[in-house]
């Protein structure tokens, strides 16, 4: 559901090769309105979930979280696993169709959230990571620079975080998760434009010619959704973790 779920390498997607012609600008656009649409999914299902005490009830009660709360809270990870691992053997139909159930169990995971935080401070640290997000998702879009190695450098950061989690589990120190937010709000808006720009030349190398690449182009639309939707997200929780207003 958050960074634990790690930022998603869609390796498939590395291997694209860059054609002269391209359809870039369309291809980025797809990405956009496909993860626009995930987010827009679990948004909906976090607020019916937050909203309806009796949906709630399947979740979690008076004794500790359900069965089904806990598949909820731990599924969204296979989802991920699938979608990277079977990318050629998945149609984009049914990529798609799991795309939007991962969408879905996140938002009804992110209702937990909702129900901790005060609305106030998820709108403000929603309306903040939109703004980074944005920000960066233009800067990797437009700049001639090459990030390939500032995003080397990003994933490194985040297997860095993810150890750094490991170890506060056990430390259970407050001073340390504020540290580890701040770091992950920089590596994931960072990740951020260095996957937009990816992304771009992934459209400048598909060709409109009919060929295999072109015949995969839905497919890789969705796994560069996916991951700009896991980066969103992530800008967002560790916002969340580091300034929000607990009830």
């Amino acid at each position: 559901m958050d960074y634990k779920d790690s930022h998603a390498e869609i390796t498939t997607i590395d291997y694209v090769p860059i054609g002269e012609k391209s359809i870039s600008k369309s291809f980025v656009s797809n990405v956009f309105m496909l993860m626009f649409l995930a987010l827009g999914v679990s948004a909906l299902f976090a607020w019916q979930f937050s909203a309806n005490e009796n949906l709630m009830t399947y979740m979690i009660t008076d004794t500790g979280m359900t069965g089904l709360g806990k598949i909820v809270m731990f599924s969204p990870l296979v989802f991920v696993l699938i979608m990277s691992f079977a990318f050629q053997r998945l149609s984009a139909t049914a990529l798609m169709g799991i795309f939007l159930a991962y969408a879905m169990v996140n938002g009804i995971a992110f209702s937990f959230i909702l129900a901790a935080f005060t609305p106030g401070s998820v709108l403000g640290c929603f309306l903040s990571a939109a703004a980074m997000f944005g920000i960066m998702a233009v800067m990797g879009y437009t700049t001639d620079k090459d990030l390939t190695s500032f995003g080397r450098i990003m994933k490194m950061g985040v297997i860095g975080i993810l150890i750094a989690i490991v170890i506060n589990f056990f430390l259970n120190s407050s001073q340390l998760d504020y540290i580890i937010s701040i770091i992950g709000v920089l590596i994931f808006t960072g990740l951020t434009a260095y996957d937009v720009q990816k992304l771009k030349r992934i459209g400048e190398g598909i060709q409109a010619d009919g060929s295999t690449i072109a015949a995969n182009t839905r497919k890789l639309s969705i796994m560069g959704a996916l991951t700009l939707y896991l980066d969103f997200i992530n800008i967002f929780l560790f916002l969340l973790r580091m300034a929000g207003n607990r009830k």
